[in-house]
């Protein structure tokens, strides 16, 4: 698959074209050249795909878990062992270091290993004797076929954190992965072909708004997972609910930092810059505001930080040497140098610049420099929107109080970061601070695979995080049974409320 020119959909156990094709190209982000073409599904496309895991459904849905989960078992293991080459494809389509495209498919990883532990995840509840020969219990039944609508900064993790647990509670999928880095999806499905995993039960169309729409629109789908931008979430969210579906659309971020006095900095500034720079700012977890509480702490944060900013390799994701790739489209490499030019007229205090970064040998790839501004205020649009690139920004605060006022003010909530030595300070951060995921001197909090990944405000549209106990209970519904064996006649209708005394 990975030297196929043209990328197309995967259907029911097979690659399909669409009847009549629209294309879009895609390029070497490292390179600027054109590495191949996409096929973009219509609206007879997707219909094909859910009508496939609608046939496929009744016998999956049928199979036992235990049964269900050997399929997950083997997935996982060919995971491992492919895992040099589908990072290798991550790299060359997504342009990040190939070590955290590695490190990319081991957190997906971690998600098929929680669910291969679907049998015990779906075991219901049972009470005896709720009434006098009566008993009750209740389970988790499958939804039907749900679809996945996938972003281009995880082309492997976000769709491993939504369909092994669909997918082990008994329903079938359609994934439509980025237009940007495809590839990871079709190479997934070809995976799970080969564990074993029934034709039909898993799918791949990709496409543009017309996929999505068609997705959001079609009446035999049941649930759709979204990660993305905050305006196409709250799209898919209102869309998706307002055709009858269950929907988990999780939006965009601006991941604060704060920096307490009593904090180690150096261990601050390096984590900052991880956080800040690592694939080249393409995170929705990015640390994107630093928040020094005090003058000195500032200046000291802030001058380490230009020396570890200075330092960073910046070349091809093929080269594990390098610390940052190049961004994923020129067009999105322009867009952040233009929040880069509206920083430096509104005010803010550029320290370093990379907006003129070239590479030599990659004059045409989509590289861009890390930048670091000081002296930035709430009001600016670098403060306010979500750059996603390698900006990191400085916000002072006076004290705690203003540090966590400026966190919980701001619009979006995924994730939040607080060094402190402090146990106290950080235990009063923790309980207060309006976000959903919290890091105390770890600065990309993503929860394990065994709890739930999501934020808070307009971060998250929806009522349920994603994966972990709560990805089971929005990929099934709850049925419950009140049961009795009667060996006696019947006394009669009885038209009162049943009632146990």
């Amino acid at each position: 698959m990975t030297e196929t020119a043209e990328i197309t959909h995967f259907i029911n156990g097979k690659f399909r074209k669409d009847s009549a094709p629209r294309h879009a190209a895609l390029f070497d982000p490292a390179t600027g050249i054109q590495s191949g073409v996409l096929a973009l599904a219509d609206v007879a496309t997707v219909d094909d795909a859910v009508a496939s895991a609608k046939a496929a459904f009744p016998e999956w849905a049928a199979t036992p878990p235990h049964v269900r989960a050997r399929v997950l078992f083997r997935f996982r293991d060919l995971i491992e062992q492919n895992m040099d080459r589908l990072a290798a494809i991550i790299s060359r389509e997504h342009g990040k270091i190939v070590t955290d495209a590695k490190g990319e498919i081991q957190r997906g990883l971690e998600v098929v290993e929680f669910a291969c532990g679907i049998p015990e995840l779906l075991k219901g509840d049972f009470s005896a004797q709720v009434g006098r020969g009566i008993e009750a219990h209740s389970f988790r039944q499958p939804l039907g076929v749900v679809a996945g609508i996938t972003p281009f900064n995880f082309p492997a993790m976000v769709p491993m954190w939504m369909f092994p647990v669909a997918l082990g509670c008994g329903n079938c999928f359609v994934l439509k992965p980025s237009e940007r880095d495809p590839t990871l999806g079709v190479e997934l499905a070809l995976l799970l072909q080969q564990a074993g995993l029934p034709d039909g039960v898993f799918n791949v169309v990709h496409g543009d708004a017309v996929a999505v729409n068609a997705l959001l629109d079609h009446p035999d789908i049941a649930a759709i997972s979204f990660v993305g931008s905050t305006p196409v979430a709250d799209h898919v969210f209102r869309r998706g609910t307002g055709n009858g579906k269950r929907v988990q659309a999780l939006g965009g971020a601006k991941n604060h930092m704060v920096v307490m006095p009593d904090a180690d900095l150096d261990q601050a500034a390096d984590a900052l810059i991880g956080a800040a720079y690592g694939s080249a700012g393409e995170r929705c977890m990015a640390i994107s505001v630093a928040v020094p509480v005090g003058a000195e702490t500032a200046d000291r944060l802030v001058a380490k930080l230009i020396e570890r900013v200075r330092a960073l390799r910046i070349g091809p994701g093929s080269d594990p040497a390098n610390d940052m790739g190049p961004l994923i489209t020129a067009q999105h490499r322009d867009k952040v140098r233009g929040y880069i030019d509206a920083g430096v007229a509104e005010g803010a205090t550029l320290l370093l610049d990379g907006r003129d970064f070239s590479l030599p040998g990659h004059e045409n790839g989509y590289f861009i420099g890390a930048s670091l501004f000081d002296h930035v205020t709430p009001q600016m649009r670098i403060y306010q929107e979500e750059i996603f690139g390698p900006v990191l920004s400085v916000v002072r605060a006076a004290n705690f109080e203003e540090a966590l006022a400026l966190v919980d003010a701001h619009p979006f909530g995924n994730g939040t970061a607080i060094f402190t030595r402090d146990g106290r300070t950080a235990q009063d951060y923790l309980h207060r601070v309006q976000a959903g995921m919290v890091g105390i001197n770890v600065p990309i909090p993503v929860p394990m695979a065994f709890h739930a990944f999501g934020g808070w405000k307009q971060s998250l549209f929806g009522d349920h995080h994603m994966h972990g106990p709560e990805g089971v209970r929005f990929y099934t519904r709850l049925k419950t049974s009140t049961s009795r064996w009667p060996v006696e006649p019947s006394a009669g209708a009885d038209f009162l409320m049943p009632t146990q005394k």
